[in-house]
């Protein structure tokens, strides 16, 4: 009895971990990794703070859980959708048009999360820039893993594979910053031009 009771509040605390770290990442959109403090998502959530403090610890360790949870968003909506479609020019298709609706309609309040932290945390050194900047890597890694798939195919030869991933990411990132000042015209042209890249 006793041992079910701890496995039932560590599943409890699990979720409350993931909730709280989820609505971290909400907050981090809007008002950056900076605007996520203990205090406020306590006020936030209805939570208190020592719940949030046994939790977390800290508030570097609230921020990594937000970036955390906000990777098993983007993985989610983006990658995982992706996986699904043939490799090749096919999949960096599928990719970059989930990357699109991540961005264009965006499930985070502040829009791209990705976008935000990493121009946010590009000077500050710490933990919570290693593990933007680790995050933003892997990317890039995975988008020029799969055009390496697609120039195996035949596809792409012409083009280095690292640029071309490096491309895009600026592409869709600008994107994202272009519509949180309200230009929608952007997406368009963006879109035309990771059309050329591909093509």
């Amino acid at each position: 009895m006793a041992e079910s009771t701890t496995d039932q509040r560590l599943v409890k605390g699990a979720r409350s971990r993931a909730s709280i770290a989820r609505h971290a990442a909400d907050v981090a959109s809007v008002e950056g990794l900076t605007g996520v403090t203990i205090g406020r998502l306590a006020a936030d959530l209805g939570i208190s703070k020592s719940g949030i403090a046994t939790l977390f610890g800290s508030k570097e360790s609230l921020q990594l859980a937000a970036t955390q949870a906000a990777r098993e968003v983007f993985v989610a909506q983006v990658i995982e959708p992706a996986l699904g479609v043939p490799q090749g020019v096919p999949r960096l298709r599928a990719l970059v048009d989930h990357w699109f609706a991540h961005v264009t309609e965006p499930v985070f309040p502040g829009g791209c999360f990705r976008t935000a932290t990493l121009v946010e945390f590009d000077s500050r050194p710490g933990p919570v820039h290693d593990a933007v900047a680790a995050d933003h890597e892997d990317w890039l890694a995975f988008l020029a893993k799969e055009i390496r798939k697609a120039q195996a195919q035949g596809e792409l030869v012409d083009r280095d594979a690292d640029a071309l991933a490096f491309e895009l990411n600026a592409l869709v990132s600008a994107v994202s910053t272009a519509r949180q000042l309200g230009d929608e015209t952007r997406v368009h042209t963006a879109r035309r031009i990771v059309d050329r890249l591909l093509s």
